[in-house]
């Protein structure tokens, strides 16, 4: 009996690894951010076109995560991870990734890899029966060898339907730079900085390494593409210089929030006086408490340009976190009217106003924050803070109702199931808040029960 288990064992460990084949988003932090929000969307917005899906029909995620990396997992949107933004020397190269990932979303790739899983399994449930009737007849050494052959055998067929989609996406990345007149230039480069990785860490270039590889070799890839690319006529067209400064100042952020204070000083020394610099130093003074230093770095930016909204949302993000927030409110006023009351920094502003606990601001407070939850209602903060503007009104049903958005959001859904019962309870029947309510509590009960069943 102990050969078929270890059989059994073997398979369900082959099905799982083909699984983690096509789920390359795991349980990541998502980064948010308005202006690199907007950057991001602005450098997607022309391929998205070009694909024939539209400007703002594509969604790009900003993962934290160091890894070099990029992927879609379903719908119209494109994850990128932090590592790559930082990588990355420009935001043409970047748009190249945007452009071949977006290839994977035209092929419909995820829907299909549900295919190549198929044909897997099925290569390894005849490698299954094969062994086992081997075994049963006495010869078990050969039905292990069946059974580990069908293994090879099942992820080879994997990983080559994987290279055929990748090879897809590399074409269509091509013809949507293409049609969107953007060089390619950028994409060739990026290319490259993965060779020179592969180079470094010992991966195999070789041609008989391709079979256990996901995606095509890398030096294939380039020369395929860098012929294409040469014969386009914005080969040789220089990139949009403002985006490519935009790119830099958010480079820079990114880099001053995620990376250890020191390690920021390092790379963006104060003899560095230019935006970008002074962007991430702000950001490192700020992690290590040197509150001065950190709003003198703004001081610096504001005066360099009084109305930028991302400039003055900074001050007074730093001012609001120092335990300064009646001084944070000005700043972060003008950021939010300066931006149309975009939601993230409408709700940081609604957060300071919260964060000065005078009463006479929570009017506002709850203008602001209603107006951030209407246009992006997946933003846990803003309706927690809209939940105790409600709860400092004495409108409990409804700061019930925000907590319950807040918790299903948080995946907290035992805690939303009874945050929302109790606002139904609470709200005058058939309004719109009241159907809210109810829609939150069936939805949070029924994925208790999937979560109960799957125990």
């Amino acid at each position: 009996m102990r050969a078929p288990i270890r059989i059994i064992a073997r398979l369900a460990a082959l099905l799982a690894a083909l699984q983690l084949a096509i789920q390359p988003a795991a349980a990541q932090s998502v980064l948010r951010d308005a202006e690199t929000e907007k950057l991001l969307q602005d450098m997607v917005d022309p391929l998205s076109d070009a694909a024939g899906l539209g400007k703002g029909a594509v969604e790009i995620v900003l993962v934290q995560d160091s890894s070099i990396n990029a992927f879609v997992a379903g719908g119209q949107r494109i994850y990128i991870h932090s590592g790559l933004i930082n990588a990355a020397d420009s935001a043409n190269e970047v748009q190249g990734v945007m452009a071949h990932e977006l290839g994977h979303i035209t092929g419909g790739h995820i829907i299909r890899s549900s295919e190549g899983i198929q044909q897997a399994t099925n290569i390894t449930i005849v490698s299954l029966l094969l062994g086992v009737a081997a075994i049963a007849a006495g010869a078990g050494d050969a039905g292990m060898g069946i059974l580990a052959a069908g293994q090879q055998a099942a992820m080879g067929k994997y990983l080559a339907f994987s290279r055929v989609q990748e090879s897809s996406a590399d074409a269509a990345g091509v013809e949507y730079l293409s049609k969107a007149g953007i060089s390619g230039r950028g994409s060739i480069e990026f290319f490259k900085k993965l060779q020179n990785l592969e180079f470094r860490y010992g991966v195999s270039q070789k041609d008989d390494a391709t079979y256990s590889r996901s995606h095509p070799l890398t030096g294939d890839r380039i020369s395929n593409l860098q012929h294409d690319y040469e014969r386009d006529v914005a080969w040789n067209k220089p990139s949009d210089p403002e985006l490519e400064e935009r790119f830099q100042r958010a480079k820079a952020k990114l880099y001053g929030y995620l990376a250890n204070p020191q390690e920021t000083l390092r790379a963006y020394p104060v003899t560095m006086t230019g935006i970008p610099a002074r962007y991430a130093r702000a950001y490192a003074y700020h992690k290590d408490a040197q509150v001065d230093k950190a709003l003198a770095e703004t001081t610096a930016l504001i005066e360099a340009d009084p109305h930028d909204p991302y400039f003055l949302e900074l001050e007074g993000q730093i001012l609001l976190e120092s335990g300064r927030p009646r001084e944070a409110l000005e700043p972060l006023r003008e950021a939010t009217q300066l931006t149309n009351n975009t939601p993230l920094i409408a709700t940081t502003f609604g957060h300071a106003l919260i964060a000065t606990e005078d009463s006479a601001n929570f009017a506002e407070a709850e203008t602001v924050l209603k107006a951030a939850v209407t246009r992006d209602r997946y933003n846990p903060f803003a309706w927690y803070q809209l939940g105790v503007v409600y709860a400092a009104q004495g409108d409990m049903p409804r700061a019930r109702l925000a907590s319950a958005e807040q918790q299903s959001m948080s995946g907290q859904m035992e805690e939303a199931m009874r945050s929302a019962q109790a606002a139904e309870r609470g709200l005058p029947t058939g309004t719109p808040d009241w159907l809210r309510a109810q829609d939150i509590a069936m939805t949070a009960k029924a994925e208790l029960e999937r979560q109960k069943k799957r125990k």
